[in-house]
């Protein structure tokens, strides 16, 4: 993949550099901030109210509690975020004519799509880490519960994944970045919801629905539950839609 590097150096300056990265991260750390207090103050309230009724409480885990109504939070915040770290990627280069330049560079086509997911991938990555701290803290002043912090972690991880894969070829595909923001975060909404259509649906149709729905394969994982048909779907999904992008830039570069 020659001009990796070169790309990947460029599209990470310029997302650290742009103000959108900035307040992106508010908004993310703002209200991840918002739901982690909401959320561990419930908690702590109702383990409170079982520790008067130790019978009822007895198969009660707090951390677990508190890490998957957090976790799942996080995901539907990322269903903002990621539209909005993947927007300009291409969009902008196309509307200001530098994917013209880009091209006359000895740089190929797969070397740039991978450059600039891996870019928007290490600052997505950064977000997620800055909500580490908090998480790590509960979980040293309560049973310790690494595996399913581990594990919700990595779900968020390649969920992230996929929704910046789908980010990036709607980029490919309008010169206007709201248009590919609002693509993004549409497609990513039916994608979330999908699996709730299984009951209005047939047997073999819903087991499809459910199956593509990005939420029901994160629904493991929030447990603590490592099922490689999750991780691999995940993959998969990135991979596809990666290609896509792949292919709607090489034929922009053949048409000129």
């Amino acid at each position: 993949m020659k001009g990796f590097v070169p790309v990947f150096r460029k599209e990470l300056y310029g997302m650290f550099m742009s103000p959108i990265f900035y307040v992106v991260a508010f908004f993310f750390l703002l209200v991840s901030g918002v739901f982690f207090n909401y959320i561990l103050s419930q908690v702590v309230m109702a383990s409170f109210q079982l520790a008067q009724h130790p019978e009822l409480g007895r198969d009660f885990s707090m951390m677990e509690l508190f890490l998957r109504s957090f976790l799942w939070n996080l995901a539907i915040v990322m269903l903002f975020v990621a539209p909005l770290l993947t927007m300009r990627l291409y969009a902008e280069e196309r509307k200001s004519g530098t994917i013209e330049l880009l091209y006359t560079y000895p740089v190929t086509d797969i070397a740039t799509v991978t450059a600039k997911f891996a870019a928007c991938l290490t600052t997505f990555v950064v977000l997620l880490a800055a909500t580490l701290p908090g998480v790590i803290a509960v979980g040293l002043a309560s049973e310790p519960a690494w595996k399913l912090i581990a594990c919700g972690y990595m779900g968020l991880f390649l969920l992230g994944c996929s929704f910046l894969a789908l980010g990036i070829f709607a980029s490919t595909l309008t010169r206007n970045q709201i248009i590919s923001s609002i693509i993004t975060f549409a497609v990513s909404l039916i994608l979330w919801f999908l699996g709730e259509a299984k009951s209005s649906a047939g047997p073999v149709a819903g087991s499809i629905l459910e199956y593509v729905s990005v939420s029901k394969h994160f629904e493991g994982l929030s447990k603590g539950l490592i099922d490689s048909r999750d991780i691999l779907f995940y993959l998969v999904f990135s991979i596809l839609f990666l290609f896509l992008s792949l292919r709607q830039m090489s034929s922009y570069r053949w048409r000129g």
